[in-house]
């Protein structure tokens, strides 16, 4: 998730496809990343490119998709529709 760049995104299922893992795997190691403001993975979003969920701390915040669209909106992502710009999208290597 390190690498996923500042104002830019990624998917569950193309980090999972680097990784040669599934994209629940992925997200469950997402959703349980101790270090939010250092590994940054409110960049990592659906398929779909919807905004998604955000997990606090390991626990889903009520508040998560707010929370997760505003620091992506600070990163300068740009969002249309409740949907990340398809421009915003970064393909892993390998992926």
């Amino acid at each position: 998730m390190k690498e996923i760049p500042k104002g830019q995104v990624t998917s569950y299922g193309m980090i999972a496809k680097r990784l040669s893992s599934g994209p629940r795997a992925v997200g469950t190691a997402v959703a349980r990343n101790p270090w939010p403001l250092f590994v940054p993975c409110h960049r990592v979003v659906p398929a779909d490119l919807e905004i998604g969920n955000y997990s606090i701390g390991g626990t889903l915040s009520e508040h998560g998709c707010e929370v997760k669209r505003d620091l992506l909106e600070r990163e300068g992502v740009p969002i249309e529709s409740d949907r990340i710009a398809l421009k915003a999208v970064w393909v892993p290597t390998g992926a």
